[in-house]
């Protein structure tokens, strides 16, 4: 007959110091080191933002190494590129093509589009938001991005007359001025050869901007694509239709781009001038910023000093009648939206034109490293002016 109490071997087992499991593994798990504990077991979280920092560093260290061979390898079909040779203009071109083109078209479309209209009529939108939304519903998303051919083909041949003819510029009236001259009055030279630049540049820009214009305040657009807007305006007013608002748009854009250039280079040599080092002692990462935080400060004065013409373009593009004098259109739109009204949209312009000197500037300069040309800005002074000083 089984007995009703326990046994002394399953009191044995109950009461045991050892878990009735651990006597049964042949090779128990050591007892944690309190004073060293294993990496990473307790907060598992920080393991995987650690995780994520070390793989985005070795994706970031991969893309340089892929960057440097990149340039290698553009220098070594370029061939040596000496300063302020043909080959050096032509690098300088390209890359101001590359720096307006790829900021101005696909992302500040959008933006330059509600201004636009605002500025033509300022109680067309309240907000941007609201004139996006009210443009999608009714136009779609194609409808927000209305004038972008037309400006990318305007701002690639503005950019590139821009950039290629502020360096020859430079150089020419530098030259023209003597080295200590031209370093003792260097900001009149920023300015005179900025102007020089946009002069012709302005040219090129100038009958897309009419179209560009045109198909961002009739709605719907006058022409469906930026060629087929240019026949529509040559065929009813002839050439003269696609400059007829040139005056005002050198009126913006010289002071814009005097603005500019001079300001970036003062700017860019301040900042050099309030770092430890000289700029030749720096990487090229920390020139690049140097470039992007210069050229965003530039890009606010620009688009203080250059509104009230900017305004003034968009409104004789969409209100100057055929046959109207370029000073009775003037007097007569100054007439319906007073001194006010040239500082409609100043603040989104603001935005717009600071986001987009800013990269633009970040963009040119980061070419001419890809290229091995030195960054803008910054030159310490000719070996004479640093003895004086």
């Amino acid at each position: 007959m089984p007995s009703l109490f326990p046994t002394t071997g399953v009191l044995g087992d109950v009461f045991s110091p050892q878990l009735a499991y651990t006597k049964h593994l042949s090779n128990p798990k050591p007892k944690q080191d309190l004073l060293h504990p294993p990496k990473h077991t307790r907060f598992p979280a920080w393991s995987a933002v650690d995780d994520m920092k070390t793989k985005a560093g070795a994706l970031s260290n991969e893309a340089q190494k892929e960057i440097s061979k990149a340039s290698s390898a553009a220098q070594a079909k370029a061939g040596e590129i000496e300063l302020y040779s043909l080959k050096y203009y032509a690098a300088c071109t390209f890359g101001g093509l590359v720096a307006c083109v790829s900021v101005q078209a696909e992302h500040l479309t959008p933006l330059d589009l509600v201004k636009c209209r605002r500025q033509v009529d300022s109680k067309m939108y309240k907000g941007n938001f609201e004139a996006w939304g009210k443009i999608g519903r009714a136009e779609g998303l194609r409808g927000i991005f209305t004038g972008w051919a037309p400006t990318f083909f305007g701002y690639s041949a503005q950019g590139a007359f821009k950039y290629g003819g502020y360096e020859f510029f430079k150089k020419f009236y530098s030259d023209l001025a003597g080295e200590e001259a031209a370093y003792r009055y260097k900001t009149g030279l920023y300015l005179t050869a900025s102007a020089s630049a946009e002069l012709i540049a302005d040219v090129a820009l100038c009958p897309f901007e009419a179209v560009k214009v045109r198909m961002q305040t009739t709605i719907p657009p006058f022409a469906s694509g930026t060629f087929s807007g240019i026949s529509i305006i040559t065929g009813k007013e002839g050439t003269a239709g696609l400059y007829k608002g040139l005056y005002p748009l050198w009126g913006r854009q010289i002071p814009y781009t005097m603005m500019k250039f001079a300001s970036f280079e003062t700017i860019v040599e301040a900042i050099y001038g309030y770092m430890p080092k000289k700029k030749s002692e720096y990487g090229k990462g920390v020139q690049t910023g140097v470039s992007f935080a210069g050229g965003y400060m530039a890009g606010i004065l620009c688009a203080i000093v250059s509104h009230p013409a900017d305004v003034m373009v968009s409104k004789l593009n969409a209100n100057r009648q055929p046959g109207e004098a370029f000073g009775s259109a003037m007097g007569r739109i100054y007439k319906d939206i007073g001194f006010t009204g040239l500082w409609n949209g100043l603040v989104i312009r603001i935005f717009m034109i600071g986001t987009l000197t800013s990269l633009q500037w970040g963009i040119y300069d980061s070419f001419k490293v890809f290229m091995g040309l030195p960054t803008t800005g910054g030159a310490a002074p000719p070996p004479k002016q640093t003895a004086n000083l």
